[in-house]
């Protein structure tokens, strides 16, 4: 069945490739604290409802990436795909940020097959903001062509940030409803075409620096849902959010007691949550406050477990456990994000490693399959 499914024409997979992330680049060329010191962020800001926000240096530890095409004949880029955010964009030509110029970037007049518009795209950073136009040209991802795609041509990339970044561009796989500019995404122009069997992707993030890892257009790969598939259903059509009943460890209701929001998304790396939450959760586990762990106590955390629409979905302790050079922090962060519906929580790659997911948007779900 799984391999009928591999070689099934209809079925489009990205491979997702793993780099070293930014932030372990940095800590090598000894840059790491400056950066941080010139580059405060709140992780939050994406979340804010009013303004698309992508705060692209949570990609500092984001390591997976997968390679589109754009125009005719194709130019290739490497791309975030990003379950947080609506918008397409690369580089252009017409940019000369210095973060341009080190990446690949998209020529119009080499393209027979772009059409330019007039319209401006204007996306805020955590670190800046990136401003461009918007143009329309076919779009492949995974062998589907995506004709007449609108996306981003970035003129300005300010600041020093995207210099150091792995990938040129982002493709968003969240709703219309967050999209800048009204800009339709690449996933919505592949269903309205009928480009895919089945309106949904699945994800699937490899661990410990293994290959392997995937976005699957169309369809689910029954390789990596033997465990069965738990279907939540989504309580905002924005980003992939779903509503979570508690968060435990050791047996005991640690955070969102009273239930809580959640965010699935693969352009952040980590779990984030609530600064309170986060406080707590570190002294629980005997962290300091920065999230730094001795490595052998590290070893003897027990699971933190997430209750979602009745089931307890569990993130083991090797998966929340940062190791890197000797020293060991956890995967979590503090941030601020309230929303109508009571605090937020975002699960990154930390949580999306344990779980193959399912990202339905004909039935509005979410199906987690835990691996292996």
């Amino acid at each position: 069945c799984g391999m009928v499914l591999v070689t099934d024409p209809r079925v489009h997979r990205v491979s997702l490739r793993k780099m070293k992330s930014l932030r372990e680049r940095l800590r090598e060329q000894g840059l790491l604290e400056t950066f941080l010191e010139q580059h405060p962020y709140n992780l939050a800001a994406k979340y804010i409802p009013g303004f698309a926000v992508e705060p692209l240096q949570n990609y500092m530890d984001d390591e997976y990436f997968g390679t589109i095409s754009i125009g005719t004949p194709a130019q290739e880029f490497t791309v975030v795909f990003d379950t947080g955010s609506s918008n397409l964009w690369v580089p252009s030509v017409f940019c000369s940020s210095p973060a341009c110029r080190n990446h690949n970037r998209f020529n119009p007049a080499d393209s027979s097959t772009f059409l330019s518009t007039n319209d401006t795209l204007f996306i805020a950073y955590g670190t800046g903001s990136m401003s461009g136009v918007l143009g329309y040209d076919t779009v492949n991802v995974a062998g589907i062509d995506v004709r007449n795609q609108i996306f981003g041509l970035a003129e300005t990339e300010p600041g020093d940030f995207f210099y150091y970044t792995p990938f040129d561009g982002i493709l968003g796989l969240a709703f219309p409803s967050i999209a800048s500019s009204g800009a339709t995404p690449v996933f919505d122009n592949m269903m309205m075409e009928k480009l895919v069997d089945r309106d949904l992707f699945s994800i699937y993030l490899s661990r410990d620096g293994q290959a392997g890892s995937f976005v699957l257009f169309g369809a689910i790969d029954p390789y990596y849902t033997t465990k069965g598939i738990s279907w939540i259903p989504l309580s905002a059509e924005t980003y992939w959010q779903i509503t979570m009943d508690s968060v435990s460890i050791s047996g005991t209701p640690a955070a969102c007691s009273s239930g809580c929001q959640a965010i699935v998304d693969t352009g952040t790396s980590l779990l984030a949550m609530p600064v309170r939450a986060f406080r707590i959760l570190m002294s629980t586990v005997g962290a300091s406050s920065n999230g730094e762990i001795s490595c052998e106590a590290a070893r003897k955390l027990p699971d933190l477990v997430f209750h979602i629409h009745g089931q307890a979905f569990p993130v083991p302790a090797r998966a929340y456990v940062i190791r890197s050079g000797g020293f060991c922090s956890l995967g979590f962060q503090g941030m601020d994000a309230p929303t109508e519906e009571g605090e937020l929580w975002i699960l990154g790659d930390v949580f999306i490693r344990e779980y193959y997911i399912v990202f339905d948007r004909a039935n509005n779900k979410v199906g987690l399959s835990r691996l292996p």
